[in-house]
């Protein structure tokens, strides 16, 4: 699924004949409109430019996508992508600017501007939307789905706990097998990785290592699953748990364990509150209980009440009470934006501190978002006819929402926050949109910790 001119929608190739007689350059932009969030993470545009934009096509690309749509019944343009191959070496002539990746942008604002280079090609602005738009919605809306999620756990941090220090570690990301694919799970979890540090989708590393030059960007501890626990029978549960600790217990270090395989209240009260408590609280380490059913909002408070009863709390100097260090508490079941708040919120009305728990979420971070998450479109604004600039609008009376943006555009940063505005209209402003790849090129190359300095400034 490599070739470039194939990542596009049917309708796309019937375009390059529909542009008015003289047209050379099409400016276009992508923004999200609106949505759940009011603002967005920028993230992901830099991966899909280095894995798709600094390839050449290849003359076999352009025989298998002639064939494949002149049998699907729509036009090819053969001879614009026979120029694109012999006078531009097979790079594409276009040039992207896009704000830097970790800015968080309120809606409304452009976020990436995109044009071709050579006037032979002005259809091939529009003929790339499809894989440009989702290269930035997706992996944006995720990094922004994920900041949401960091928010209120800092915020209920501060109000019942000693120090926000484990802030990073608060969401570990389970999405992977839940995604749509490996490239999915790649975006999303590199998106989360921008906000935390905690994963277990291996595929986030790999890309952000890869595009982005991270050494090594999150962290995980072993963890059993119920066909580990419920393979030793329900009379060696206590058995199986007590594995764990031998494998994998011990000074300063961490091990998550499933414990509703049977009867939760029986693991917490019976197996890890009795028979097992002396070696959790003598390993040096910390024990992680992950119950995985029941209605999050009655099974967390309660399974941290039976925890506290066995192994003790204390009061911080903020009122609200904490298990000692060597247990805690995971919940990755039902986990959501909104969850989360509910279930710190219900946890903050009984007195006890959000230190005590993390949260692994899995679809509703890297699969349960869509284009809509944030109204995302990429729209034309501009267009060069015979040296002529003139500008390019959508004013729909059936919903001004759809009101799109005219002209070419910049994006400026005032003391009230940021702005769109005609790019002639700059002046001596500083555009905060930044040439990021021209012509085969990668212009600005952002670091992972660049980018997750860029998102933590608020």
């Amino acid at each position: 699924m490599q070739n470039l001119i194939l990542n596009t929608d049917s309708y796309k190739t019937s375009h390059y004949v529909q542009y008015p007689e003289g047209a050379e350059i099409v400016s276009s932009y992508i923004e999200s409109r609106g949505g759940d969030y009011a603002e967005t993470l920028m993230f992901g545009l830099q991966a899909f430019i280095k894995q798709y934009l600094t390839k050449p096509i290849s003359a076999d690309d352009i025989d298998e996508a002639e064939a494949l749509l002149t049998a699907h019944g729509v036009p090819f343009n053969r001879e614009g992508w026979e120029y694109i191959l012999n006078a531009c070496g097979g790079y594409l002539p276009i040039e992207i600017q896009a704000v830097p990746e970790g800015t968080l942008l309120p809606v409304g604002n452009v976020m990436v501007q995109v044009k071709n280079t050579d006037p032979e090609c002005a259809w091939l602005t529009s003929y790339i939307e499809t894989a440009l738009l989702r290269a930035v919605w997706y992996p944006t809306t995720v990094a922004t789905v994920s900041k949401a999620c960091k928010t209120i756990i800092n915020r209920y941090l501060d109000e019942t706990a000693e120090n926000s220090d484990g802030l990073g570690f608060k969401l570990h990301d389970f999405g992977a097998r839940g995604a749509s694919s490996e490239e999915t799970a790649a975006l999303g979890g590199a998106a989360h990785l921008v906000n935390f540090m905690g994963t277990d989708t291996i595929s986030g590393l790999v890309l952000a290592r890869r595009f982005y030059g991270a050494d090594m960007p999150g962290f995980s501890i072993p963890a059993a699953e119920h066909s580990t626990i419920t393979s030793w029978g329900k009379e060696g549960e206590s058995a199986a748990y007590a594995n764990m600790l031998k494998q994998f217990g011990g000074e300063e270090r961490l091990v998550a364990v499933v414990s509703d395989s049977y009867d939760l209240w029986n693991a917490i009260d019976n197996i890890w509150g009795e028979s097992l408590k002396e070696q959790i609280e003598n390993m040096g380490g910390t024990l992680v209980v992950r119950p995985d059913s029941g209605d999050p909002l009655e099974v967390v408070p309660e399974a941290l009440e039976r925890l506290m009863a066995k192994f003790g709390y204390t009061t911080n100097s903020k009122g609200y009470r904490v298990l000692p260090d060597c247990v805690r508490l995971i919940q990755g079941d039902g986990v959501s934006v909104a969850s989360i708040e509910a279930i710190l919120a219900a946890l903050k009305e009984r007195a006890i501190s959000a230190d005590n728990i993390a949260f692994g979420m899995g679809g509703e971070l890297l699969q349960k978002v869509n284009r809509d998450t944030q109204k995302f479109a990429m729209k034309a604004s501009a267009i060069r006819i015979n040296g002529q600039w003139q500008d390019v609008f959508k004013d729909p009376i059936t919903d001004p929402g759809k009101r799109s943006k005219r002209g070419r555009l910049a994006l400026i940063k005032q003391a009230d926050g940021y702005q769109t505005i005609r790019e002639d209209e700059l002046g001596s402003q500083a555009n905060e949109l930044v040439t990021v790849f021209r012509n085969g090129d990668v212009l600005v190359n952002w670091t992972f910790d660049e980018i997750r300095e860029r998102a933590a400034q608020r």
